[in-house]
């Protein structure tokens, strides 16, 4: 075969079939279109969650925003924790109560004040206050979406509102991140 025709015959190739699948996928392999029921869900070990990474920086790629599907059981809620990145929430079913310390300034989070939520509400965590969200219905799991900016981050976990920042356990990679974690970081962000 001639040069020409080997160029021909390769492009071709290379654009035969795979164009449509390409068309498909946002980052590395990940398909633009896909149905959470199908998606990898886990507790991780924390009585009352359920957690699904949608679009995740370590496991998908992502470079600036993670989003999460997550489920609390009635009753359960996450540990006393802060971070580093912005965080919204999408309330899709239930209710609960989000409680924000906003003293990062201080040598501990301090007293929270409390936010009750329900269905269709939405609130977002300033970067660096430590929270809570607790799902307070008795009878309902609480769902929502949740979006993090500056993926992967740094989680810093309190055992209560008055444990002092410096003793805060660090999680990094936080539990959703460990299978897929190369090279973990241990810095402190305050």
């Amino acid at each position: 075969m001639t040069r020409r025709r080997w160029y021909i015959l390769f492009t071709a190739l290379l654009f035969s079939g795979t164009a449509t699948e390409a068309s498909r996928r946002a980052t590395d392999g990940l398909p633009i279109v896909r149905n959470i029921s199908e998606m990898a869900e886990d507790s991780y070990g924390l009585p009352g969650l359920s957690h699904i990474t949608i679009a995740g920086s370590i496991m998908h790629g992502f470079k600036e925003v993670e989003v999460w599907h997550q489920t609390l059981g009635p009753g359960a809620g996450t540990p006393i924790h802060r971070h580093s990145c912005e965080e919204i929430f999408v309330v899709l079913e239930g209710s609960g109560t989000l409680y924000l310390a906003s003293n990062s300034h201080l040598k501990h989070p301090g007293t929270p004040q409390h936010f009750p939520f329900s269905s269709n509400s939405t609130f977002h965590i300033p970067v660096d206050n430590a929270h809570q969200v607790v799902n307070t219905n008795q009878h309902q799991h609480l769902k929502f979406l949740v979006v993090i900016s500056k993926p992967p981050m740094k989680l810093f976990v309190y055992d209560d509102w008055f444990m002092p920042h410096i003793a805060a356990k660090l999680l990094f990679p936080i539990f959703w991140d460990e299978g897929s974690y190369q090279t973990p970081q241990v810095n402190d962000e305050l």
